[in-house]
């Protein structure tokens, strides 16, 4: 999706890496949320529960969970988990009302990485992620 967007713009292709952590939070944050809409409306759930449930999986507390799961299970590369560290660190000039800080900032370090996944084009890569952090909060709700 990203070369299809780039290419209607006439946008520029960006270097990921010299990219500001907060501006790949930023794009992270939408990329992560399409993904679990897309599981969401997969699994049949009537309309009216699609936005309780979405704001059940897409919050600082669930997403700092998921990427704790990640780390844990050894699944990022060093490049992956300096990109965390980077997002971890920064600064973000708000704080989400019904979360720690600590929540918060892992929950930054998630979208760091999720945008950053996003414009190298490994989508891939991302889906295998989120699936193997968030498949424990999806088994919560759907059982």
């Amino acid at each position: 999706m990203k070369e299809i967007i780039e290419q209607q713009f006439d946008l520029q292709d960006r270097d990921a890496k010299n990219m500001p952590s907060l501006s790949l939070a930023f794009l992270g944050d939408s990329v992560y949320e399409l993904v679990i809409r897309t599981v969401l409306i997969s699994r049949f759930i009537k309309p009216h529960e699609l936005s309780r449930m979405k704001s059940r999986l897409v919050n600082a507390g669930t997403q700092a969970r998921v990427l704790e799961r990640i780390i844990s299970a050894g699944l990022l590369t060093a490049e992956e988990l300096a990109v965390v560290k980077r997002g971890r660190n920064a600064h973000p000039h708000t704080i989400a009302r019904h979360a720690s800080l600590s929540d918060y900032h892992m929950a930054t370090a998630l979208e760091c990485l999720a945008g950053w996944l996003y414009e190298r084009g490994e989508e891939e890569r991302l889906v295998f992620l989120v699936n193997e952090g968030i498949r424990e909060e999806l088994e919560k709700l759907f059982i």
